[in-house]
């Protein structure tokens, strides 16, 4: 099998670099995605994604393998080095795109500083600039889980991008037609009254992916004006404070967090966008009796 080229820059689509780097990754074993099953529980106003995963034994062991693996004392990090076979493209000087090697959801890409930063710091315009070029190339939901409390499982700093339409069954984002009904004005902040979480959101300015050179400063501005949401958690804190991030080509939001799981069920970004994951039959059966909104409450600030 001829290997595709790993190290370029992005001057093709970057979409049709995650699809090639995808069929390589899986046909050479790189890229391990985890089966899952769905459907869907409807509680607030809101009619949630809950996928039920059907293998999650092999990333586990795969994880406690790479522990195990570690000198002694030293944290495992799977960006440095990282996986060739997993390398999508360089996006700038300090960030570039990797496959998601354990996915749920299909072309689900990581955008990984080039040196280790701490994935409990404050998003930097460097981040911002790094997914704006991705956000560019595909139409997708990107989201940062800022911290453990935030459901981060790796210490070094990445966003993440899923290609919508996220829902298998292509319906639309849960959370997105709940922020449509708000009809808020461009560059202003809202909050949905239907969400009971501290939560804010900015709608961010029609054609910000247009404007090449500024479009991550447009997309880092949006952020440090929801940072600075007066009465926010976040915005009362001096240090980085547990939050999830969500962003479409439309809205930004952020949601303060305190715990990264509640009765079992854990909790990241994609659950507050409407998306979530359980185990097995018991925790499925364990949501549907505390309900996916209430869920949600309880992790949150």
């Amino acid at each position: 099998m001829v290997k595709f080229p790993a190290a370029q820059q992005v001057s093709r689509s970057l979409w049709d670099q995650v699809r090639q780097q995808t069929s390589y990754a899986l046909a050479c074993g790189a890229l391990q995605p985890i089966e899952t099953q769905y459907e869907f529980i409807e509680q607030g106003g809101m009619r949630f994604l809950v996928r039920i995963l059907a293998n999650l034994a092999r990333k586990e062991k795969a994880a406690q393998r790479q522990v195990s693996q570690q000198p002694s004392g030293q944290s495992f990090n799977p960006f440095l080095p990282y996986d060739p076979d997993l390398f999508v493209a360089d996006l700038t000087p300090t960030h570039l795109c990797l496959l998601n090697k354990y996915n749920v959801v299909d072309h689900h890409i990581l955008i990984v500083t080039r040196t280790f930063e701490d994935q409990d710091t404050w998003l930097t315009l460097a981040d911002f600039q790094a997914l704006a070029i991705a956000m560019a190339e595909m139409d997708g939901l990107a989201f940062y889980n800022g911290g453990r409390l935030a459901g981060a499982s790796q210490r070094h700093k990445h966003l993440q991008l899923v290609p919508l339409p996220l829902c298998p069954d292509g319906s639309p984002l849960p959370v997105a037609q709940a922020i449509d009904q708000l009809a808020l004005a461009e560059a202003t902040l809202g909050h949905n009254p239907n969400f009971p979480f501290g939560h804010s959101i900015i709608k961010l300015p029609s054609g910000w992916l247009s404007q090449k050179v500024t479009a991550g400063k447009i997309l880092h501005t949006a952020y440090q004006t929801l940072l600075d949401c007066p009465g926010s958690h976040w915005a009362q804190s001096s240090q980085p404070f547990p939050y999830n991030l969500l962003v479409t080509w439309d809205w930004m939001m952020i949601i303060g967090r305190r715990q990264d799981h509640y009765q079992s069920i854990p909790v990241n970004s994609l659950g507050f966008a409407g998306s979530l994951l359980v185990k097995n039959p018991e925790q499925l059966a364990l949501l549907k009796a505390i309900g996916p909104m209430t869920l949600l409450q309880q992790v949150a600030c």
